[in-house]
């Protein structure tokens, strides 16, 4: 089998498994309280061009979206978010365990537009029995979405407007954010994102770590007692320079960057070759995923000697297949994939 399914199948760098070797016999302070996690949180602050900014590790995407949802919104708020966004329909219902019902909007490509946050707004607004409704508290978007796309510096500027005007929180989820970063249309740096977002965080288990996330808050105040409530949510690592080893690892020499750049180099060598052979796509994504209708009939063709998610059903006949690279692709997986295909 070939296997394209998702950016996460292998383990981690090997400069990240080479300095874990390294430090295997150190003994350090837990909890995140350690040289390792105090130098990757002053290299992503550099990054962000935040000093002040509060940086906290945690170990997977659910765990981060649920926990930073629930320290930011009230008991009676809910979360904003695209219909295909992660927290809505890849997470079994975990935000709403936490207590907070996710608001879902139509995507449009993945995405969201400050427009419809203003409709929804003023929908709540308007309705006399709105004290009996969920009120709108946070917007969630991710960069990139589900669907491989990218939000625009201005799309993104927009919907902090409309946060600002309706007094919500705007959450980016960054779970792939590296492969963002690598694609040369992208324009949202990580400067911009701590600028314009309440809290994001820096994808590491689908981009070169064992696992990990990075959560930045670039003004602390805005999750007062963050840790205290990671602790609560079981989402604090006792051996916590596990994660600041990888994420130390990741931002020193641009490594991050370099890395998820191949991501999306591999992605557009399939994209190129296999609209050379007249496959259709479902959408123009300039990340690591890539989406392909393909007929019922292709789909049990490919499925005895490739391994990728069926995302959709397109029509009747026809299915979406997403071709997904990641950091560790390499030069012939690729060129095998596109030669089968």
């Amino acid at each position: 089998m070939i296997q394209f399914n998702c950016d996460y199948m292998v383990g981690a760098h090997p400069a990240i498994l080479e300095k874990m070797t390294e430090t295997n016999m150190e003994k350090t302070e837990g909890y995140g309280f350690d040289p390792y996690c105090d130098s990757a949180r002053a290299k992503i602050r550099e990054v962000c061009g935040c000093p002040d900014a509060e940086v906290e590790f945690l170990m997977g995407g659910t765990q981060t979206n649920a926990t930073v949802i629930k320290a930011m919104l009230r008991p009676y708020e809910g979360v904003i978010a695209a219909s295909t966004g992660h927290v809505n329909c890849h997470e079994a219902g975990a935000i709403e365990m936490g207590g907070h019902k996710v608001l879902a909007l139509p995507e449009q490509n993945g995405k969201i537009t400050a427009e419809q946050i203003r409709e929804c707004c003023w929908l709540y607004y308007k309705d006399a029995s709105r004290d009996h409704m969920v009120m709108p508290g946070m917007v969630y978007i991710s960069h990139p979405t589900e669907y491989g796309t990218l939000y625009t510096l201005k799309e993104m500027e927009d919907i902090r407007r409309m946060c600002d005007e309706y007094h919500l929180s705007l959450f980016v989820d960054g779970a792939r954010l590296g492969y963002a970063l690598g694609s040369a249309e992208n324009e949202v740096t990580l400067k911009d994102l701590a600028r314009i977002a309440d809290v994001f965080y820096i994808g590491g288990t689908k981009c070169g770590a064992l696992f990990g996330e990075a959560v930045v808050v670039p003004d602390p105040e805005r999750i007062p007692h963050f840790f205290m409530i990671m602790k609560q949510q079981g989402a604090v690592l006792a051996k916590g320079r596990l994660l600041g080893i990888q994420f130390d690892t990741l931002f020193t020499g641009g490594l991050y960057e370099e890395i998820c750049g191949n991501g999306v180099r591999q992605a557009m060598k399939i994209k190129a070759a296999l609209k050379e052979k007249n496959y259709r796509f479902y959408n123009d994504s300039p990340t690591n995923q890539q989406f392909v209708i393909i007929s019922d009939e292709q789909e049990k063709e490919l499925s005895e000697w490739l391994a990728v998610e069926m995302m959709d059903t397109y029509d009747e006949n026809h299915i979406i297949m997403r071709i997904c690279t990641s950091w560790a692709t390499s030069d012939e997986e690729t060129e095998e994939l596109i030669r089968r295909l």
